[in-house]
């Protein structure tokens, strides 16, 4: 059995992604696969992403793999990283699209007037390192409080039910950048760009036995 399928849809920051998780966990059974199959019998499945939410979700469709992604965000260890939390969500504003609604609540973009404290106007996209602010999830064992992650989006997620939240950063104003639910984990940032911290997360989740 695989150890670790890392969802190929075309549009993921893959080896990046495999490289990291190479590092953490070197005897592990990893593989980029587009193979639905393949989703399924792994015993651990990440989804990650880059790039539109309109092209996401088309090229998870053209490649067969939705049913696949949610039969593992339902049954095994899963971690979803940036457009790959996105898609987890019901509704996004990014082409006006529908996401797989695994999770209830929608995407939302960045206002186009953001400003800092000194009223400097902030680029969106946002982009580059920011502190984390996190709960206590085992994914963040060993991770301090404010640890800073890298990240790349115009976009972020707003669940429905706060009790799924499990990290905030701020840009400037505070935004959800984690959540989790059961077997499922998922983030804004990249960890697999985070250095230290991403590495301890990807590690976290690399051993996490869900309850």
């Amino acid at each position: 059995m695989v150890d670790i399928a890392i969802i190929d849809y075309g549009m993921g920051n893959l080896r990046s992604v495999h490289q990291a998780l190479r590092t953490i966990a070197p005897t592990a059974s990893i593989v980029v696969t587009d193979d639905p199959q393949e989703v399924v019998q792994a015993a651990r499945v990440v989804f990650p992403g880059q790039g539109a939410m309109p092209d996401c979700i088309r090229e998870l469709e053209t490649r067969g793999l939705r049913a696949a992604v949610l039969h593992a965000a339902r049954t095994k260890p899963f971690l979803g990283i940036c457009i790959g939390l996105q898609m987890l969500f019901e509704h996004s504003e990014e082409g006006d699209i529908s996401g797989l609604s695994i999770l209830p609540g929608r995407v939302v973009r960045f206002a186009s007037n953001l400003c800092d404290a000194q009223n400097n106007k902030l680029k969106v996209p946002h982009m580059g390192w920011n502190q984390v602010q996190h709960g206590n999830h085992p994914l963040w064992e060993g991770i301090d409080q404010n640890a800073r992650f890298y990240f790349v989006h115009s976009y972020y997620v707003c669940p429905q039910d706060a009790q799924f939240v499990q990290a905030t950063s701020c840009y400037p104003q505070p935004f959800i950048c984690a959540v989790a639910r059961d077997n499922l984990f998922a983030v804004q940032f990249h960890p697999e760009k985070s250095q230290g911290a991403g590495l301890m997360l990807l590690k976290n989740f690399v051993n996490w036995v869900p309850v």
